[in-house]
């Protein structure tokens, strides 16, 4: 727990005063245990109260949607849009359309998003939204009826100079692009105000590939620094099978690697001499089925009808790159009994804190998700300056700009935690590093106001 009285006060406030939003004290306390040895450093943090203020988003935004569906019943949804900070930019983060949605579980991916934002050096806030609608099973029809009352409702909070959201769990390209076309109905410059939109509707090539391979090329150079070998003929276990971890499977492949599992919320698929990538695109994406249905292309294969037993896969590196809180400690405990090397999230925060304390006792390298991940957010904001500036970047140019970013957060949070006897704990350098990069602006904004 934590030792220093200043913040082990500010988190039991946050408890008492967040009650119950669980996911949001679990962010807030990982990133007060990085600053629990040093923060004592940086005095000038603590007598303006910098993280006082940063404990608190600056709005949240909370509606009902009353909606008709195609049937022409009444439904009522929730949406959520946390606005949490907007000290280095507009507002930045995805909508995501879940039944497993909650208040807690948007402050925590607003206040991880404000720090992944700021890994980036883009001029980007954090913020975090969606709905607890279910897209699976429901018709395209439904899909765009809900979408066109969700951005009805929004659209007063949003924009090109305030925030600008972008697709995740739930909300791709095809819903990205029915919010641009309601919100046109309703306000001027939609295409400013949403990334993610097809790459001939004002969007960037390469966006929908970002994530999961910045997430690959982030691997790639802390094996190289770090273990002093490459991701050629390592085993890799990938959870889900939605954009992330297709394109993370797709880039490990390109980079002679073996992806021998992947899955989606029902199941995995294994076959330990690799999976078919070209087909579970097809399976995913164009016939949007379940992944069960891989075995019926490859009989090599088997499928078991438990997401989290992917885990117990053998395997050199593994991405989670499904949802939050997906690896705890039995799946890390199962990957380190078979030999796991590095564990990098793709997606947000899919670890939890006792499956990470694991990982970190038993020496295994791990890249948390505001670093690993932050290629996607990156290449939304090139879409934001792209716009801007009215350029037109080719994929080559973006994927090469999206290496040299995650190479340099690499280097950020592995020089960040050498220089503070943390050799090799990138969750401690990638902490300290976005959240001084936060602190350290809100200190100059303040002293301006003041001076």
């Amino acid at each position: 727990m934590l030792k220093t009285k200043y913040l082990l006060d500010l988190y039991h406030d946050l408890v008492v005063q967040n009650k119950g939003e669980k996911e949001f004290h679990q962010a807030v306390l990982e990133m007060f245990q990085t600053l629990d040895p040093v923060i004592h450093s940086y005095p000038e943090i603590i007598t303006n109260n910098i993280i006082p203020e940063l404990l608190k988003p600056e709005r949240i935004i909370e509606v009902e949607i009353d909606w008709v569906n195609e049937k022409g019943e009444n439904e009522q949804h929730l949406a959520y849009r946390i606005q949490y900070s907007s000290t280095l930019g507009v507002y930045k983060g995805g909508l995501r359309y879940s039944p497993n949605v909650s208040i807690s579980i948007f402050k925590f991916l607003a206040f991880e998003q404000t720090f992944k934002n700021a890994l980036t050096t883009l001029p980007m806030g954090g913020g975090k939204g969606g709905a607890n609608f279910n897209p699976r099973g429901r018709s395209a029809k439904d899909i765009k009826l809900f979408t066109e009352a969700f951005i009805t409702a929004l659209a007063p909070y949003l924009g090109a100079d305030t925030d600008v959201p972008a697709g995740d769990i739930g909300v791709g390209q095809r819903e990205v692009m029915l919010m641009v076309e309601k919100y046109s109905e309703l306000k001027d410059d939609a295409y400013g105000a949403f990334t993610g939109k097809l790459p001939d509707k004002g969007g960037i090539l390469g966006r929908k590939e970002a994530t999961g391979h910045g997430l690959v090329y982030f691997v790639e150079e802390a094996l190289a620094v770090i273990k002093k070998t490459t991701l050629n003929n390592k085993k890799v276990v990938v959870s889900g099978s939605g954009n992330v971890a297709l394109y993370a499977a797709f880039k490990a492949r390109e980079k002679g690697a073996t992806v021998v599992a992947m899955s989606d919320s029902d199941g995995y698929v294994y076959n330990p001499e690799g999976l078919d990538l070209d087909i579970i695109k097809e399976i995913k994406e164009t016939k949007r089925e379940r992944i069960r249905s891989y075995l019926d292309y490859d009989k090599a294969a088997i499928y078991e009808n438990d997401a989290v037993a992917i885990w117990g896969v053998k395997c050199d590196i593994a991405l989670p790159c499904a949802t939050q809180n997906e690896l705890d400690e039995t799946g890390v405990a199962a990957l380190i009994k078979n030999g796991v090397i590095f564990v990098a999230e793709g997606a947000n925060m899919p670890t939890t804190k006792t499956g990470v304390e694991l990982l970190r006792d038993n020496k295994i390298l791990f890249a948390p998700g505001k670093a690993a991940n932050a290629g996607g957010v990156y290449v939304s904001g090139l879409e934001m300056i792209q716009h801007q500036k009215q350029v037109k970047y080719t994929f080559t140019e973006v994927d090469a700009k999206l290496q040299s970013t995650m190479k340099a957060i690499f280097q950020n949070s592995y020089q960040t935690a050498k220089t503070h006897n943390r050799p090799n704990d990138l969750l401690f350098g990638a902490n300290l590093s976005s959240f001084l990069l936060v602190a350290e602006k809100m200190l100059e904004i303040r002293k301006k106001h003041t001076g």
